[in-house]
């Protein structure tokens, strides 16, 4: 489920994306902007997007993390030092 849902926001950033672009090009062919002000907005939107999918992943994990601690989870960490304990 998780993993859809990330794919179905990429999948929606993708076309946001492409739409963009896409009206962006229509304006330049209609002389409302230039070509280097059309990529200078991509070029911005590209680096705010990474930014914010960066949070998101970051958010994201910790929601992942919480929800495991409140479920009471075992951790990677949890079963090393049970494996260990019990070669002793």
């Amino acid at each position: 489920m998780l993993k859809d849902l990330i794919t179905t926001g990429l999948g929606g950033a993708l076309l946001a994306k492409e739409k963009v672009e896409k009206e962006l090009s229509k304006l330049v062919e209609k002389g409302k902007l230039n070509k280097e002000d059309a990529q200078k907005f991509i070029d911005k939107a590209k680096v705010k997007g990474e930014e914010e999918e960066k949070e998101f992943k970051a958010h994201l994990k910790e929601v992942i993390k919480e929800t495991l601690e409140e479920m009471d989870v075992a951790t990677k960490e949890d079963i090393q030092t049970l494996l260990k304990e019990m070669k002793k």
